[in-house]
């Protein structure tokens, strides 16, 4: 988040799950049942309350200070009918599915400084490249 444009000056925020001791950035576990795919697989709603992230508004200096934060975000994807793949054999990549709706509604809370922020709601939210499918990638990528 920033005041004023979107320079690294103006940063007064920035909250993400912090680096975990294996290297894994923005990560975090799932509860059960946050995460619903509708009986048909065309419809998938991540939702999670209170997850664990830290605001560090220096982010990505490597000294940046960090302090704890939570965040809550209800996610919604809608697959539409056509059909997408995108492969690279170079790269051993390769991406089938569907393009898909997706809209987010979520909220940030720093206690200590007593920060929150509320995105607009769900119903409002839009995107302009989403999709849900199947990915497959080095160890178990082969040429179709």
């Amino acid at each position: 988040m920033f005041k004023g444009p979107a320079v690294p000056a103006n940063q007064v925020h920035d909250c993400h799950p912090p680096i975990a001791p294996d290297g894994s950035y923005w990560v975090a576990p799932v509860s059960e049942g946050g995460l619903v795919i509708s009986s048909d697989g065309r419809m998938a709603t991540l939702t999670m309350k209170n997850v664990p992230v830290i605001d560090q508004p220096r982010w990505p200096a490597m000294d940046a200070e960090t302090t704890p934060a939570f965040m809550d975000f209800k996610l919604v994807f809608k697959a539409t009918n056509e059909r997408v793949v995108y492969e690279d054999p170079l790269f051993q990549y390769r991406f089938e599915g569907v393009k898909a709706t997706a809209q987010l509604e979520a909220a940030i809370r720093v206690p200590s400084t007593k920060f929150s922020w509320k995105s607009d709601p769900l119903e409002t939210s839009h995107c302009d490249f989403a999709v849900m499918g199947e990915e497959a990638n080095g160890h178990y990528y082969k040429k179709s």
